[in-house]
């Protein structure tokens, strides 16, 4: 499956919403896609690390870290764990870290920028809610997919 948000666009413009353009790509599969898990937390990746050590089944993670600048909600230890329990990508409304060791990895990964910065372990998040941000909102079950043109989402599977 070549994912193209550009054509995905044409074909199905009354089914898919266009995130606003926000996002770096850092990961090593530079197009991704697939349903939709959710996480909303702030300065903690703890939440993070339980869903990517679940078995992904080629889903997306989308982590609403609240647009925080100051610490990286996912790291390469992190992304590695989603490269081995088969998660076909992360777009996170925040930061990471390591972007040169995730650049090698079979993963997408979107993100707002970089910090060098690790995040508090508190435990504090919820899990699988719709999340807002971009002007899209991330229903868990629908699917996104991404390119070097962006992110879209649609309720339904488009491939």
């Amino acid at each position: 499956m070549s994912i193209q948000t550009a054509d995905l666009c044409d074909a199905h413009e009354d089914k898919v919403s266009v995130v606003a353009p926000m996002f770096r790509s850092f990961g090593g599969r530079p197009a991704f896609g697939g349903p939709i898990s959710t996480l909303k937390l702030f300065e903690d990746n703890s939440l993070v690390r339980k869903a990517l050590e679940s078995p992904g089944n080629d889903r997306v993670l989308v982590i609403d870290a609240g647009g925080s600048m100051r610490c990286a909600v996912v790291g390469d230890q992190l992304a590695e764990l989603g490269v081995k329990n088969g998660w076909a990508g992360i777009v996170a409304y925040g930061c990471i870290r390591d972007s040169k060791a995730i650049g090698q990895m079979d993963i997408g990964v979107f993100a707002l920028g970089t910090h060098p910065k690790k995040t508090v372990k508190r435990n504090i998040g919820e899990v699988d809610i719709t999340v807002t941000f971009g002007g899209v909102s991330f229903v868990p079950g629908h699917y996104l997919y991404g390119d070097e043109d962006g992110v879209i989402v649609s309720a339904t599977a488009l491939y």
